[in-house]
């Protein structure tokens, strides 16, 4: 009983005083925000019909369907092309600046607004790519997916605080002048009423206890809330990754279409899916090749909730699952879906790996050759009688990262 005590002590302390995963939430936090700024910047010339006052899907059928599900997009409140065109706009900065992970909380709620606005408008335009773009563009709300990889970062090591500057407050500002307008006019319903008023006076406090009282006592009690409710994110993502092969993998067992290979087959003749003929039609040409891709399919998305207590099998099931998307794409033409898988199951990616793939990136920036300054804006060169200035002293220590050691989300 003591054992079990301590044990349930330290599982306590260990996700109360860390946010988990840092790495991979920015990874699934880049991968989610440059898929949905690519899907966005690749539909621009088409975003009325998609999504605006030119689609078949009219703002009255729209409103009809939000007022019986209950679901929420601020591009019901105003029919006008200006209106549109604004809530588009800030949609794409908000999805570059998640993805820089600058001002990343507020970003975050402005990028859930922005999905949850498009795709509610028209609820028959996504795919099963767009479905896990919408729940984890909620779940990113509540993760510190800026420790590492972001501006915030950054910004925490040069400046030792991720809130400094007075872009936060302005941003937060704007988003209460919003909040207060879409409340006061009855734009909201309860539900999401309350979901935005908590996010808004939560985000408020962190704001002034970490300019006031950065090593308080409050302080501490926010990060506690904050490794909460990340560690908490963390788990229904992988929770949802896990159900969503589950589900595809066993609902592929109970018919026939999997097992004789005609569900990858026929796709493969369709135009629609054949943005290149000649390598469908050499894929749909082997029999054994359908066969494969068709049994190797079913058995991975069966198997991968299972070997997530073996890294080293995990690690393999997730290799040829990123894979199989990357093929998807290809053969299929769905980037975007593949994108989105890909994003998602980068929850699982080992630790190690991302460091060291962090770390490359960072060698690949330093070694790359530097563009040379204009003429007039170079420093002029010493005579051969100027002695050279002495060298720095080396520096002595390492520098902890307030990044990591506060926090940035």
């Amino acid at each position: 009983m003591r054992r079990a005590r301590a044990a349930l002590a330290r599982a306590v302390a260990e996700v109360s005083g860390q946010a988990l995963g840092p790495y991979q939430s920015a990874v699934v936090r880049i991968g989610f925000a440059g898929t949905w700024l690519f899907f966005l910047l690749r539909e621009f010339p088409h975003r009325a019909e998609l999504y605006g006052p030119d689609g078949p899907w009219s703002q009255e059928l729209a409103q009809r369907l939000l007022d019986s599900n209950g679901a929420f997009t601020v591009l019901t409140w105003s029919g006008s092309a200006l209106w549109f065109e604004t809530v588009y706009a800030v949609a794409v900065l908000a999805s570059a600046g998640l993805l820089l992970g600058w001002r990343t909380r507020a970003t975050s709620v402005v990028f859930m607004i922005g999905v949850l606005s498009l795709q509610n408008r028209s609820v028959f335009m996504g795919d099963g790519g767009d479905n896990v773009i919408h729940l984890v563009a909620i779940y990113l709300v509540l993760t510190r997916c800026a420790q590492v990889w972001s501006l915030d970062a950054r910004r925490a090591r040069r400046r030792g605080s991720a809130t400094a500057g007075a872009a936060g407050p302005v941003l937060w500002g704007t988003l209460g002048a919003v909040f207060a307008y879409g409340a006061a006019t009855g734009r909201f319903g309860p539900g999401w009423l309350a979901a935005f008023a908590a996010v808004w006076v939560a985000c408020g406090l962190w704001w002034l206890v970490d300019r006031h009282e950065p090593e308080g006592e409050g302080r501490a009690a926010l990060d506690v809330l904050a490794n909460l409710l990340h560690n908490a994110g963390m788990l229904v993502i992988m929770a949802e990754v896990c159900l969503i092969y589950a589900t595809a993998g066993w609902y592929k067992i109970q018919g026939s279409r999997w097992q004789d290979g005609t569900a990858l087959y026929y796709p493969l003749g369709l135009d629609y899916f054949t943005p290149w003929p000649g390598l469908s039609a050499l894929l749909a040409g082997s029999g054994t090749l359908v066969m494969l891709l068709s049994y190797g399919t079913v058995a991975v998305q069966v198997a991968f909730p299972f070997t997530l207590f073996n890294r080293r099998i995990k690690n393999v099931l997730l290799v040829l699952m990123m894979a199989e998307h990357a093929g998807i794409a290809v053969l299929l033409g769905l980037p975007f879906f593949s994108l989105a898988m890909i994003a998602a199951d980068a929850v699982f990616l080992p630790t190690a790996f991302l460091v060291w793939l962090g770390a490359r990136a960072a060698a690949l920036r330093v070694a790359a050759p530097r563009v040379a300054a204009p003429r007039a804006l170079r420093r002029p060169e010493r005579s051969p009688a100027e002695p050279s200035p002495a060298p720095p002293p080396p520096e002595t220590g390492l520098r902890p990262d307030p990044a990591l050691e506060r926090g940035t989300g």
